[in-house]
C-alpha cells in the first residue's frame, strides 16, 4: 500500500471516529439510585439532577441546580487534567482525547 492511500485511509478513519463521537455526545444517559436520577450527555455534561425524596420544593430545586454545577465543574477538571496529561498523544491521534 502506498503512502498516499495510507493517509487517505487514516483521514477517513479520523472522520468516522469524529462522526461517531459527535453522535455519542448528542445522546442522553440516565443514572438512577433510590433517591436521585442524573442525566448526562455523551460528552459528560450533566443535563439534570432530580431528587426523588420529599424536600421543600424550593430547597430541592436549589440543591439540584447546585449538584449540576458541582458535577459539571468536576468533569471539566477531569477533562482539563486528561488534556494536560494526554494532550501530546491526542494531537498525534487527531484530537481524539
Amino acid at each position: 500500500m502506498n503512502m498516499q492511500a495510507l493517509m487517505q485511509q487514516a483521514q477517513k478513519m479520523q472522520r468516522d471516529i469524529t462522526k461517531k463521537k459527535d453522535e455519542l455526545n448528542k445522546k442522553s444517559f440516565t443514572g438512577s439510585s433510590e433517591l436521585v436520577d442524573v442525566v448526562f450527555t455523551g460528552d459528560k455534561k450533566v443535563v439534570s439532577v432530580k431528587i426523588k425524596t420529599d424536600i421543600d420544593n424550593d430547597d430541592k430545586e436549589i440543591i439540584e441546580d447546585m449538584l449540576v454545577i458541582a458535577i459539571n465543574d468536576a468533569m471539566s477538571k477531569i477533562d482539563k487534567e486528561t488534556e494536560s496529561v494526554l494532550g501530546a498523544y491526542g494531537s498525534q491521534l487527531g484530537g481524539l482525547f
